[in-house]
């Protein structure tokens, strides 16, 4: 019974590395800023693009996931899968942060701000 607890973890840390890589690719984030993000170095995000690492259920860097693939679907969602306005949303400057979400998103109370205004704008949809 545990091995299969096992596989299911790993799965899961699979699944959750993978879809963070991708909402970064999707939203133009380079390995350096989300690196950033997820309090990891450049080089381990390096290797989570080629599977070679995955974000272990218990870590900072797996929490930080969960959140910045939450701020993508939130905003994927507003802009009805929309790549280029997406991109363009995260790096222009924000009037509710005097800065661009890019920036804002880099550290922890950033990130969970930035999903807060995002929820709170898809709640009025």
């Amino acid at each position: 019974m545990p091995e299969v607890a096992a596989d299911q973890l790993s799965v899961e840390a699979a699944t959750l590395t993978k879809a963070t890589v991708r909402a970064a690719q999707e939203l133009g984030i380079n390995n350096r800023v989300l690196a950033a993000i997820l309090g990891l170095s450049e080089s381990t995000v390096s290797r989570m693009s080629k599977g070679e690492y995955h974000l272990e259920r218990g870590g900072k860097a797996f929490e930080l996931g969960v959140l910045f693939v939450r701020l993508y679907r939130s905003l994927d969602a507003i802009v009805s899968g929309d790549q280029k306005v997406a991109k363009n949303w995260m790096n222009n400057k924000n009037t509710v942060w005097r800065d661009a979400p890019i920036n804002v998103v880099q550290n922890v109370t950033g990130l969970v701000n930035v999903i807060q205004y995002l929820d709170s704008r898809r709640a009025r949809m």
